[in-house]
């Protein structure tokens, strides 16, 4: 998949391009299914599959107050759309100068004039440019003035549940990471780098890795089972996200114990798979209580992630 992360890139139109416009958080099942209709009306016409989306979501320059905490990062996205089989991905730089573009003249001069598009897919009820005058009624407009297709596509779902970003969001804030895996597509994960924390776990007994992330969504507050990727490679653990109340520390942590590991994980890469959740994050008396829930916690994750298997970006992407 070729990146162009400016319009300056594209010398020439594509070929027959096939468009899909979105911001595309999670890459979830439903974004999957429209890929594949790219994909297939590309190959159908000799042409090439795009997805176009905009750094940042646009809400975080028109409403920043009302900005989601976006489910993947940027570069993750990048990955999952990469994986999915599309030829192109064009990232279009959202700031308030580019928010007053038309619609009209964000087809005529982007996606007609510098992509080349001879179709374009749009999920059911999405618009943009302007004031999202770009609705399916002005879009086949423009597509008979443009000579280009439109095709908008129904409500995706499972069968009972639509899927949408906004459900995923409220989902994994709620801390229901084993029930939002049947929209997402896969495990929700978060990566980062392994940085110096408290050293606190070390001294109960669990040595535990603090990770660092760029990661916006986190699940809600409490313990959770895991398994870890270190070096390729899949641990079981127990990850607890919080500010630790028992310690009275005031910033949010991501800590992972790692059963049956040995070895140095500072400055590592590492990526958490969220499996299912074990209980919230509880204020304990004394360090004798927190260390007989932490052998607790551990137990029941032990017995979690016996019968537990990780679907990750490859295994889920694979068609």
């Amino acid at each position: 998949m070729r990146i162009i992360k400016d319009l300056s890139q594209i010398t020439e139109p594509l070929t027959n391009a096939v468009v899909t416009v979105g911001n595309f958080d999670g890459v979830h099942l439903g974004h999957r299914e429209i890929f594949r209709k790219v994909k297939k009306a590309a190959a159908d016409s000799g042409g090439v599959s795009v997805v176009v989306t905009f750094i940042p979501h646009p809400l975080k320059v028109l409403a920043p107050q009302k900005s989601p905490q976006l489910i993947n990062t940027y570069a993750e996205k990048e990955t999952l759309i990469e994986a999915s089989g599309i030829d192109y991905l064009v990232e279009i730089a959202f700031d308030h100068q580019f928010a007053s573009t038309t619609a009209r003249d964000f087809v005529a001069n982007i996606l007609v004039g510098k992509l080349g598009m001879s179709k374009l897919i749009i999920g059911y009820d999405y618009a943009f440019g302007r004031n999202r005058e770009g609705n399916v009624s002005l879009l086949t407009l423009l597509g008979d003035e443009f000579s280009f297709k439109v095709e908008e596509l129904k409500p995706i779902s499972n069968g009972s549940t639509i899927f949408s970003s906004t459900a995923i969001r409220k989902m994994i804030a709620s801390g229901d990471v084993k029930g939002v895996v049947p929209l997402l597509g896969r495990h929700f994960s978060v990566g980062g780098t392994v940085v110096h924390g408290h050293h606190r776990g070390k001294g109960l007994g669990f040595p535990t890795a603090n990770l660092e992330t760029e990661k916006e969504l986190l699940p809600k507050d409490g313990v959770y089972a895991v398994k870890v990727k270190v070096d390729g490679v899949f641990y079981a653990g127990a990850c607890n996200i919080g500010t630790n109340p028992t310690f009275k520390n005031h910033a949010l942590s991501v800590e992972v114990f790692l059963f049956d590991f040995e070895g140095d994980l500072y400055q590592k890469e590492i990526r958490v798979y969220f499996i299912d959740r074990v209980r919230d994050e509880k204020s304990f008396a004394d360090v004798s209580s927190l260390q007989q829930a932490i052998a607790d916690d551990i137990q029941r994750c032990r017995d979690i992630l016996s019968k537990a298997f990780v679907i990750e970006y490859d295994e889920y992407l694979k068609d």
